[in-house]
C-alpha cells in the first residue's frame, strides 16, 4: 500500500531576478549561496539567507542552458544555446574567460570531477568534450563523438566514472582511461536526464514524453532494479539525490517536482509549478528543495521530512550528553507534576533501559501504555522485553506499536530501525551488538567481526544503512581498542571498514538522521564520522606510513564542511604538523638513497598538507629530476622561484628541468638568471658558489674553438641532407648554433667548473660528421653555380641531379646531416678553393664518416664481378677515395647495396675486398690499413699505374693525397709536368730511390723519371738477396783479403752521402759509378730500339737495350770527347744495415768464443779480433757485390747528364768483390 503523497503550490520562498525561463540552479558546498542561469542569457549570484541577488553574470550571446560550479566552489562553468562556455570565479562572479565556442550546438550539460581537475560538457551536436581546469582549455586530443544528441553528462560521486545520456542510450566511462565500460538503453525511445546516488551505488535516468519514468541502475553491473518509477506523465528533464541517498526530486515537463523515497521508490510529494520546471537540487544539508521556473527559483520545505518522532523533552538533551541520572530525576520531577504523563513514563522507560534496568523500564512502559496506548509506550515496552531476553512479546509490543504510526512513512522508518536494533536476528540484534562490544573488549576480534557480518546481513532491506551505522561504531570501538594496544595497522583497517560500512557524509548527518538512536542507546554518533577519520589518519601515522595518512586527511578535509573543520582545527594543526616532520625525515632517506619514487610520493605528501615551504619544494624537484620526470621538476623549480624569489635555487633546479626536457634555450636564460643571483647574493658564501659554473659565453668560446679545429679537416662546403641547401663552414656553424645539440651542450657544459673538452669534442663531432660521395663523372654532372641558394630536392631530377638527390636521401636515412659530392661542393672558378680541395681531399674522405661509392653501371642484384668490371674502377681520382675512408659502402645504380651485403662497413667484407684486391693488385690488408704518406712509394704508383683520368693533370693530383704531399695545382702543365712535380717531391722528401725504378720512356720533366704513369705498371725489379748465413760466409771470406782499413774507408765514404734530391728539375743522385768503357752495339729485331753489350771498370759485361742511339766505342775507338757514359749503383742507405739482427748474432758468436778461450787460451790468441765496425762494412761489401738495379747514364754535347732509358731493367753486378778499389767511385751526380 502507498503513502499518501503530499501536494503543495506553495513554495517556502522566492528568488525573483531573472527575465526568461530558469533552467540551472545549484547551491554552493558553503549553504549561503547559489547560482542559477536563465535563458535571459545572465547568471545570477544568491545570497540564500536573505534571497537577495548579489551579482548578475552577464557575458553570453544566448540563453544560458546549464550550468556546474566545483565541489570547493571556486570555479563556475556555463553553457548557453550557441555552443558557447565561459568559465566564472565562484567567489566574485567574475568572469576568467571570454565566451569560448565549446561545440557547435547547444551545450545541454556540464559537470566538473570532483576533484576539481577537469570539466565534462556534452551537447547537441552529438560530442562531450572534456576541459583542464588549470588551464580552462580543451583537453588534449580529440572529442567524445556520438550517433546522436547528447542530453546530460556526470561524474560519479568517487570520479571513477562518468555517465553520459544520449538520446537513445547511457554510456558509462572509466574517467581514467576514457575507456567505455559499459552502454545501456535507457527509457523506451529517449533520454533526457540522469543522476549519480552520493553513495555511488546506483544511477537513475529520466525518460522522455513517451515514457516518462524514471529507471534505477545498480553501477556494479549496470543492469535496472526494480520497476520504473512511475508518476510524472511527461518528460522528465530533471533528477537530484539528497546528500544521504534516500530523497530523489524530479522535475517535469507535467509542471511538477515530485519526491521519492529511494527505499522503497513511492513518491511521498509533489510540488505544483505553473509552468514546466527545468531544474531541481537539494541544498546542501538536503532540507530544502529548489527548483526552477518561469523567471523565479522556488523553494521547497516538504512537511514530515527530519521531524524527530520523540518529543523534545528537558530529559533528551541529558540523555543525548549520556548524563542518565539527571535525565531520570527531571522525568520523575515530570511524573510527579503529571502523574497522568504517558509520554513522560515511556521517556523514562528510554532511560532506565540505558541504565540496563529492564525491570523498572518495563513497569514504566506498562504505566504509560496503561493511561494512553501510544507509539512510542509500546516501543519502549518492546525495547524493555528484548532487553529481558523476551523477544516473542518485544515483537509483539513492536507490531502493536504499528498501529499507531498513522502510515507516516517517517515514523515506520523509525520504528524499524528500532527492530534492526532489537529483533532482527532471530533472538536479539542487541545482544549480538552488546556481545560483539564485549568480544572487542576481550580482543576476541575474529569472533567480534562474524558478529558483525551477521548483524549486516540479518538487517530488514527496508532499512540497511542503520545496520551499517551500528557496524560503524563498533568498528570504532574496535579501532580504539586497537590503537590502545599499539596494533596501528589493525586499527586503521577498523576505522576504515567503519567509514567504508557507514557510507555517511559528515557528523550532521550522522547525528541528525540516527539522533534518536543517540538517546535510546548512548551512543556518541554526533562523532563517529569525525573520530574514525581522524583515528585513522593517527593510526596510519603511527603505523608509519604516512603518505597514506595524508590521503585518508585529505579525504576527510574534502568531505567536510566548515563546522567540521572548525571542530577539528586544533587536531588538524598537530597532525599537519607530525605528519610534515614524518613525511620529511623519510623523504629526506628516500631522496639520498635515489628512491625517487618514494621520496616523491613523501614531498608531495607534505605538500598536500599545505605545509610545504620552498625547500620541500626544491627536494621535490631533485627526486623529481632523478626519476626524469621533467614537467614536475619544472612546475616544483618555479614554485620554488614563487616563494623564494631571490635565491638561485629555484632557477638552477629550472635549469635542469628544462636541460632534462631538450628545452635547451630556455634552460640556458634560467641559468643566466641563476648567476645573477649568485653573483647579487648577500652572502659571501652563496656568492662563492658562482666559481663552481662557467658562464656561457665561455662555453661559447671553447666549442667555437673545437668546431674551427673539427672543421680544419673537412670540406670547405656540404649539402644540408635536411634542407637540401649547400652550406659553407660559416652557414654549417649558424645551422649548429641555432640547433638543439648546441644549446644542450652549452646548457649542460655551464653547469661544470672546468670546460670538459671531451664532451664538447663528442657533441661536435657527432654533429658535424659527414658523408662523402666517389663516382664517376657521366654526362652533365651539377656544378656549385646549378645548386648554390637552391633546394636539391626540389630540383628536376634527371642525369647528374638525380645521382645527387639519390646520395642526399641515402646518407639521410643512413643518420648523415651533411653530405660531399666534388661535382658541386667545389668552387671550380676559384683557383684558391680548388688548390685547397686538391689537396685536403684525401683528408676529407679519410675524416669521413661514411663514404659512398656509386656504382652507376652496376645493375641491381649483380653478381661478384660486376664491382671489379665497373669502370669506377679504372679512375684515377677513386684510389684515394676508396683507400682513404675508414668505412665505406658500395651502391649499385638502383641505390641498393651491392651484393646486397649488409655488412655495415664494406671494408670488412671480405667478398668485396677480395673481388677489389682482384681487380686493383692492391692488398685487402692495404686497403683497411692505409695511411697516407711515402712508405712503398713504388708499389703506391704501380696501384695507379693503370687508371685513367679525364684531365691528364688528374693522374698526378689524384696522388698528392696518397702520398701525403701539398703542391700547386695548375691545370694546363701538362702530365709530364705534373707526374714529375710529384715524384720529385716524394724523392725529395723520402729519399725513397724506389719511385726511379721503372722501364719506359724518359720524361720530360727529368730523365731519371718516367714519361708516364704506366712505366710503373711492372713490378718493381726484385733481385735474389742472399740469406744470413751466406752473408757470413761471405764476410768470414773477405776477412783478411779486404783490408781494415780500405773497407772503413768504404763504409765512411757511403755513410756520409746525402740522401737524393731535387732542384731545379735537376736530380742529385749519390751513386757508385762505373764507367764504360766499351759499347758495342749488337744486331737487333726492332728498328724502334738499339741494343748494345757494355764493358764497364769494375762491373761484368752486360747488355742493354734502348729507344736512345749510342756512339759505339771501345779502348782501340775511343768516344768523342764530350760523350761519357757511366752504368751507376744509386746509393741507397738501406744497403748500411744499420739496424741488422746479425748484430746481435755476432755478439752471441763473439760470447761464444769468449766462453771457449777460457779452456783454450792459445786459440783466443791465435783468432784475430775484429770489431762491430769491421764487421758492418765487411756486410756493406757483400751486398754490393750483389747484382743490383744499374742506371745508364750519358753526358750530352752541353755537358749535362741524362739517364738512358730502357725497357727492361739493367741488372748489373761487381765483378770482384774484394776488389774495393772499384768500389770507391763515389759521387753525388747531377741529372737533368
Amino acid at each position: 500500500m502507498s503513502d499518501p503523497i503530499l501536494i503543495t503550490s506553495t513554495p517556502l520562498r522566492e528568488f525573483e531576478g531573472h527575465q526568461g525561463r530558469i533552467v540551472a540552479v545549484i547551491v554552493f558546498p558553503d549553504e549561503r549561496r547559489m547560482v542559477t542561469g536563465s535563458e535571459d542569457k545572465t547568471l545570477c549570484l544568491w545570497d540564500l539567507q536573505t534571497g537577495t541577488a548579489l551579482k548578475k553574470m552577464e557575458g553570453h550571446r544566448s540563453g544560458v542552458w546549464t550550468l556546474a560550479v566545483s565541489r570547493d566552489g571556486q570555479l563556475i562553468a556555463s553553457g548557453d544555446a550557441r555552443g558557447w562556455v565561459i568559465f566564472w570565479h565562484g567567489e566574485t562572479g567574475q568572469p576568467l574567460t571570454q565566451p569560448i565556442q565549446a561545440h557547435s550546438d547547444r551545450i545541454y550539460s556540464l559537470d566538473f570531477s570532483p576533484d576539481g581537475s577537469e570539466l565534462a560538457t556534452s551537447s547537441w551536436d552529438k560530442t562531450t568534450r572534456l576541459w583542464d581546469t588549470n588551464t580552462l582549455q580543451p583537453q588534449q586530443g580529440h572529442p567524445i563523438k556520438f550517433g546522436s544528441q547528447v542530453f546530460c553528462v556526470q561524474y560519479s560521486s568517487s570520479g571513477e566514472f562518468l555517465a553520459i545520456v544520449t538520446s537513445n542510450s547511457i554510456k558509462i566511462f572509466d574517467s581514467g582511461t576514457r575507456k567505455r565500460v559499459a552502454s545501456f538503453k535507457g527509457g523506451a525511445k529517449f533520454n533526457f536526464s540522469l543522476a549519480w546516488t552520493p553513495d555511488g551505488t546506483r544511477l537513475l535516468t529520466g525518460g522522455d514524453n513517451s515514457d516518462p519514468t524514471i529507471r534505477e541502475w545498480d553501477t556494479t553491473t549496470w543492469k535496472p532494479l526494480g520497476v520504473p518509477w512511475t508518476g510524472h506523465t511527461d518528460s522528465v528533464y530533471a533528477i537530484a539525490v539528497n546528500p544521504t541517498s534516500t530523497l530523489v526530486a524530479s522535475a517535469s515537463c507535467d509542471n511538477y517536482v515530485r519526491l521519492w523515497r529511494l527505499s522503497d521508490r513511492q513518491t511521498i510529494a509533489a510540488f505544483e509549478h505553473k509552468s514546466p520546471p527545468a531544474c531541481v537540487t537539494f541544498s546542501t544539508d538536503g532540507k530544502h528543495i529548489l527548483s526552477g521556473s518561469q523567471n523565479n527559483i522556488l523553494e521547497w520545505v516538504p512537511q514530515g521530512i527530519h521531524q524527530k518522532i520523540l518529543a523534545t523533552t528537558t530529559a533528551r538533551f541529558a540523555c543525548i550528553d549520556g548524563d542518565l541520572s539527571t535525565a531520570k530525576e527531571l522525568l520523575t520531577q515530570d511524573i510527579n507534576s503529571d502523574p497522568n504523563n504517558h509520554t513522560s513514563y515511556a521517556h523514562r522507560s528510554f532511560v532506565m533501559s540505558r541504565k540496563r534496568d529492564w525491570d523498572r523500564a518495563l513497569q514504566d512502559a506498562i504505566k504509560s501504555i496503561s493511561i494512553q496506548p501510544s507509539l512510542i509506550g509500546y516501543i519502549s515496552k518492546g525495547i524493555a522485553l528484548c532487553g529481558k531476553g523476551h523477544v516473542r512479546h518485544a515483537r509483539a509490543a513492536f507490531d502493536v506499536a504499528s498501529m499507531y504510526t498513522d502510515q507516516n512513512a517517517e515514523t515506520i522508518h523509525f520504528l524499524l530501525l528500532i527492530k534492526v536494533c532489537y529483533i532482527c536476528l532471530a533472538f536479539s540484534a542487541l545482544h549480538h551488538v552488546l556481545q560483539a562490544i564485549a568480544l572487542f573488549g576481550a580482543d576476541q576480534h575474529d569472533e567480534a567481526n562474524l558478529l558483525l557480518k551477521e548483524l549486516t546481513t540479518g538487517c530488514p532491506k527496508a532499512d540497511t544503512r542503520a545496520c551499517h551505522i551500528v557496524e560503524a561504531y563498533l568498528y570504532v570501538r574496535l579501532g580504539l581498542k586497537a590503537l590502545d594496544g599499539k596494533h596501528y595497522d589493525d586499527a586503521a583497517g577498523h576505522f576504515a571498514a567503519a567509514l567504508t560500512s557507514s557510507n555517511l557524509l559528515s557528523k550532521s548527518d550522522i547525528h541528525e538522521t540516527y539522533e534518536d538512536l543517540v538517546v535510546l542507546f548512548g551512543w556518541d554518533l554526533e562523532f563517529l564520522w569525525l573520530t574514525a577519520h581522524q583515528k585513522r589518519c593517527d593510526a596510519l601515522l603511527l603505523a608509519g606510513k604516512p603518505r597514506d595518512a595524508v590521503k585518508s586527511y585529505q579525504y576527510m578535509m574534502l568531505s567536510s564542511d566548515a563546522e567540521i573543520k572548525a571542530d577539528c582545527l586544533e587536531w588538524s594543526d598537530a597532525f599537519i604538523k607530525e605528519c610534515s616532520a614524518l613525511c620529511l625525515t623519510n623523504a629526506d632517506s628516500a631522496l639520498a638513497a635515489s628512491n625517487y619514487d618514494k621520496a616523491i610520493d613523501l614531498y608531495s605528501a607534505v605538500i598536500d598538507l599545505d605545509s610545504a615551504s620552498d625547500a620541500v619544494f626544491s627536494k621535490r624537484s631533485k627526486a623529481n629530476l632523478g626519476k626524469m620526470l621533467w614537467r614536475e621538476a619544472l612546475l616544483d623549480a618555479e614554485k620554488v622561484i614563487e616563494l623564494n624569489p631571490l635565491s638561485y635555487l629555484g632557477y638552477n633546479l629550472k635549469h635542469a628541468a628544462l636541460h632534462g626536457a631538450g628545452h635547451y634555450g630556455e634552460a640556458i636564460q634560467a641559468f643566466r638568471v641563476m648567476l645573477s643571483r649568485l653573483d647579487n647574493a648577500p652572502d659571501t658564501e652563496t656568492r662563492s658558489l658562482r666559481q663552481q659554473y662557467l658562464s656561457p659565453s665561455e662555453v661559447d668560446d671553447a666549442i667555437r674553438k673545437v668546431v674551427d679545429a673539427q672543421l680544419d679537416n673537412t670540406p670547405l662546403r656540404v649539402l644540408d641532407t635536411t634542407t637540401g641547401l649547400l652550406c659553407d663552414r660559416e652557414a654549417q656553424i649558424r645551422t649548429f648554433k641555432s640547433g638543439a645539440e648546441y644549446r644542450g651542450l652549452v646548457s649542460s657544459t655551464i653547469t661544470q667548473q672546468d670546460i670538459r673538452m671531451e664532451r664538447i669534442e663528442e657533441v661536435v663531432m657527432s654533429y658535424f660528421q659527414y658523408a662523402m660521395l666517389s663516382h664517376r663523372w657521366e654526362g652533365k654532372e651539377p656544378l656549385l653555380q646549378d645548386i648554390q641558394g637552391k633546394v636539391v630536392y626540389k630540383l628536376n631530377p634527371v642525369g647528374g641531379i638525380k645521382k645527387l638527390q639519390s646520395f642526399c636521401k641515402t646518407v639521410r636515412k643512413l643518420g648523415h646531416r651533411w653530405a660531399w659530392s666534388d661535382t658541386c661542393c667545389i668552387d671550380k672558378s676559384n683557383n684558391v678553393e680548388l688548390q685547397e680541395s686538391v689537396n685536403s681531399m684525401i683528408i676529407w674522405y679519410n675524416h669521413s664518416t661514411l663514404t659512398v661509392v656509386y656504382l652507376s653501371d652496376v645493375a641491381p642484384s649483380s653478381r661478384s664481378g660486376a664491382l671489379a668490371r665497373s669502370a669506377w674502377n679504372k679512375r684515377g681520382w677513386t684510389v684515394q677515395e676508396f683507400l682513404a675512408p675508414n668505412i665505406i659502402l658500395f651502391y649499385q645504380n638502383d641505390w641498393t647495396l651491392y651484393l646486397n651485403d649488409p655488412t655495415p662497413n664494406h671494408k670488412d667484407s671480405v667478398a668485396i675486398m677480395q673481388e677489389l684486391e682482384d681487380a686493383t693488385g692492391i692488398d685487402r690488408r692495404a686497403v683497411v690499413t692505409f695511411r697516407p704518406g711515402m712508405r712503398d712509394a713504388r708499389e703506391k704508383l704501380q696501384w695507379a699505374s693503370r687508371r685513367i683520368t679525364s684531365l691528364q693533370e688528374d693522374i698526378a693530383y689524384s696522388l698528392f693525397g696518397v702520398f701525403g704531399v701539398r703542391l700547386c695545382v695548375d691545370y694546363g702543365e701538362k702530365k709530364q709536368n705534373a707526374l714529375g712535380r710529384l715524384l720529385q717531391e716524394i724523392v725529395a722528401q723520402s729519399g725513397d730511390i724506389t719511385a726511379l725504378d721503372w722501364v719506359g720512356k724518359s720524361s720530360e720533366f727529368n730523365s731519371c723519371l718516367p714519361a708516364d704513369i704506366t712505366s710503373y705498371e711492372a713490378p718493381p725489379c726484385r733481385l735474389s738477396s742472399l740469406s744470413e748465413y751466406d752473408i757470413q760466409l761471405s764476410v768470414s771470406s773477405l776477412r783478411g783479403v779486404v783490408t781494415l782499413e780500405l773497407a772503413s774507408r768504404l763504409y765512411q765514404t757511403l755513410d756520409s752521402l746525402s740522401a737524393p734530391r731535387f732542384a731545379h728539375r735537376r736530380l742529385h743522385l749519390p751513386c757508385i759509378v762505373f764507367p764504360v768503357t766499351e759499347a758495342k752495339r749488337s744486331s737487333g729485331r726492332d728498328r724502334d730500339t738499339h741494343t748494345y753489350a757494355l764493358k764497364s771498370d769494375g762491373l761484368r759485361d752486360l747488355e742493354i737495350t734502348t729507344a736512345d742511339k749510342l756512339i759505339p766505342f771501345s779502348p782501340a775507338r775511343p768516344p768523342p770527347a764530350w760523350q761519357t757514359i757511366l752504368l751507376v749503383h744509386p746509393w741507397s742507405r738501406d744497403l748500411l744495415d744499420l739496424h741488422d739482427p746479425a748484430d746481435d748474432m755476432q755478439s752471441v758468436d763473439n760470447r761464444s768464443m769468449f766462453d771457449s778461450s777460457s779452456h783454450d787460451p792459445r786459440a783466443a790468441q791465435n783468432e784475430p779480433v775484429y770489431s762491430d765496425s769491421h764487421s758492418r762494412a765487411l756486410r756493406l761489401i757483400v751486398r754490393l757485390g750483389q747484382p743490383f738495379s744499374a742506371f745508364l747514364l750519358a753526358r750530352q754535347r752541353d755537358g749535362e747528364l741524362k739517364r738512358i732509358a730502357s725497357d727492361h731493367d739493367i741488372i748489373a753486378q761487381v765483378r770482384d768483390v774484394a776488389s774495393v778499389d772499384d768500389l770507391m767511385d763515389i759521387r753525388t751526380l747531377e741529372i737533368l
